[in-house]
């Protein structure tokens, strides 16, 4: 008897794979945040799956997400980027990853760690949503909504309110786990 998963991701072993094992698990680490504002910035305006499928590339063309290096990106290495066919090859988002990376440390410096930072705007707790289907899910809330303008204030680019919200989804900081999802009570905890 197979167990009940979020709608959204059934039919894509990928899909299922990060679903099941990733998407809503709590992160502590800076270096999975970094990872994922990578991924999430890269995912604006495209399908998760395209990033998802191209997560790999991302690591390996990103130095293993390593902030410390890529917040030094030269042009060189930004024109170098932008001939790797295995990424999403957008100058504006390319060198966003270098702004961002930038700016992360910045916020390391003033808050011990971007972990202790992101998890002030849900009061360290895990926001829970009761979402029975899905496609009623939100697309932002008030605190990825606050997230979003203090993020783009310290000067992150692509993080916009619904990019923050899917972030904050994927990083665990809100369970958007369907009610009747194997993973809900799982993630909650």
């Amino acid at each position: 008897m197979s167990q009940h998963k979020c709608g959204w991701c059934l039919g894509d072993a990928l899909y299922e794979q990060y679903h099941d094992n990733e998407w809503g698990v709590p992160v502590k680490e800076d270096r999975v945040f970094f990872e994922f504002i990578i991924l999430e910035s890269f995912q604006a305006g495209l399908s998760w799956i395209t990033i998802l499928r191209k997560r790999e590339n991302f690591k390996k063309a990103f130095d293993a997400f390593d902030y410390e290096k890529i917040a030094n990106y030269d042009e060189k290495k930004i024109a170098q980027l932008l001939q790797n066919e295995g990424i999403i090859r957008n100058k504006l988002k390319v060198k966003a990853a270098v702004t961002n990376a930038q700016a992360f440390m910045e916020i390391q410096k003033k808050y011990g760690s971007f972990s202790d930072y992101v998890w002030d705007f849900v009061d360290g707790k895990a926001l829970q949503n009761e979402i029975t289907n899905y496609k009623e899910a939100p697309t932002t809330r008030p605190e990825s909504d606050a997230l979003s303008k203090d993020l783009k204030k310290r000067g992150f680019k692509f993080m916009g309110l619904t990019v923050v919200y899917a972030f904050m989804q994927a990083t665990g900081l809100v369970n958007d786990h369907e009610l009747t999802c194997f993973r809900q009570t799982e993630v909650k905890k």
